[in-house]
């Protein structure tokens, strides 16, 4: 099909190039490196096969590009199939609060923040300055903009100008896609945070790319957490219910608050409603608890030499509601995690009947948070595992790329 429509552009005198790698080496790092090599011009706009960019994303991006410091725009996801399923509006709320609030405050306070490996544009001369496209990671967009921001090149992060795009809606689909996110950034805090240190950037903003590169940190220490709560309140127990309410109840409304804080600041700052987000708030919570072991296996992994295999999130042109994408042909890989999120989410069920036996009743919320979160995450994905027939997983699918005037399109899959 690419090849068919870019053979159309070509007669039509468009100057654009079809390129269909044989192998997956680099994956997306070595597909973008492809695709540069063919592109001759000085900006090179990147975007996922599933993105559906706006006609005026070019003329609302490459004026940042005035200074000629500026190495990165970035503009914001939007999602087309946000209200499809509770997964899809759990990653939507997650997704908002990360460009909404983090994105733009590290941009307006001067700090680091990365390229999302999609809907942004960049300088060709900052990637090349900072070492082109490397594979040693699986978050080839995390490491190029740290390698960038090193050396000095500025990003800016452009709220307004939206890339719409598709959510996974596979259980297992989603859980691959967090555990690349999750190990490349382990893997780029690992390579990266020396140089950081040694670099010249002011200490605020070492200290803040610390922080941003070692966040995956928390879903070992979640997943800790889970084991150790339930003995936690039996020994509090004993010191009576009027020091779990003095205690326990303050330092559980302090951390939850402030993820709820997070997440409604981010849909006002987008002109959302913070009532139909706050109705979803228990559902983002759980299954961002249940994920905990899922990214503990990334963060383990991480820290190991070998970068890995890039493992493609499946889409499905899922846009409304009901649409079905069993019988697709581009399945997620399945995993043995849901069983072992199975057993977790049976311990929660036991914890929460226990604890009203024992009258510890404030305690059931925030039990009930990891209990519905774990059981969520494995009956979904054993659900959707026996949906359909199993599929082959499909290993490998050309890498495109095009070009009109200076503006490039490039990606894996």
């Amino acid at each position: 099909l690419v090849a068919e429509h870019v053979a159309r552009l070509r007669e039509e005198g468009l100057e654009i190039v079809h390129l269909h790698r044989t192998d997956r080496v680099g994956f997306k790092a070595g597909a973008l490196e492809a695709g540069l090599r063919e592109a001759r011009g000085e900006f090179i706009c990147v975007f996922d096969a599933d993105f559906l960019p706006p006609p005026t994303i070019l003329l609302r991006l490459l004026p940042h590009f005035c200074d000629s410091r500026v190495g990165m725009v970035q503009a914001r996801w939007e999602h087309l199939n946000r209200e499809y399923s509770l997964l899809s509006r759990m990653q939507a709320i997650q997704l908002d609060a990360h460009f909404a609030v983090e994105h733009a405050a590290r941009n307006r306070s001067g700090r680091f923040f990365n390229f999302n490996g999609t809907a942004g544009i960049w300088r060709r001369a900052a990637i090349e300055d900072a070492g082109g496209w490397q594979h040693d990671t699986l978050t080839e967009d995390l490491d190029i903009s740290y390698r960038a921001q090193v050396k000095g090149w500025r990003f800016v992060y452009v709220n307004e100008v939206e890339a719409p795009a598709e959510l996974p809606v596979e259980m297992r689909g989603f859980r691959n896609q967090r555990h690349r996110w999750t190990k490349g950034a382990v893997q780029t805090a690992r390579k990266m945070l020396a140089r950081i240190w040694r670099s010249d950037v002011p200490l605020p903003v070492k200290v803040e790319a610390t922080f941003h590169l070692t966040a995956n940190v928390n879903y070992p220490l979640n997943l800790l957490l889970a084991a150790f709560i339930v003995p936690a309140m039996m020994v509090r127990l004993r010191a009576g219910s009027a020091s779990f309410l003095l205690f326990d109840v303050p330092v559980f409304l302090i951390g939850t608050g402030s993820v709820c804080l997070y997440y409604l600041l981010a849909q006002r700052e987008l002109g959302r409603s913070t009532l139909g987000a706050l109705v979803n708030l228990p559902v983002v919570m759980a299954i961002d608890a249940s994920i905990a072991l899922n990214n503990t296996v990334a963060v383990v992994e991480g820290f190991r030499r070998d970068p890995g295999e890039f493992v493609r999130t499946p889409k499905f042109s899922t846009i409304r509601p009901g649409e079905r994408w069993h019988a697709r042909l581009y399945r997620g890989r399945g995993s043995w995690i849901h069983w072992v999120e199975l057993l977790i989410g049976v311990y929660f069920t036991a914890a929460v009947i226990l604890m009203a036996q024992v009258g510890l009743w404030p305690a059931i919320p925030f039990l009930m948070l990891y209990q519905c979160g774990y059981l969520y995450t494995a009956a979904v994905s054993i659900a959707q595992r026996y949906a359909a027939r199993p599929l082959e997983y499909a290993a490998a699918v050309p890498c495109v790329s095009g070009s009109r005037g200076e503006a490039h399109r490039l990606g894996d899959g």
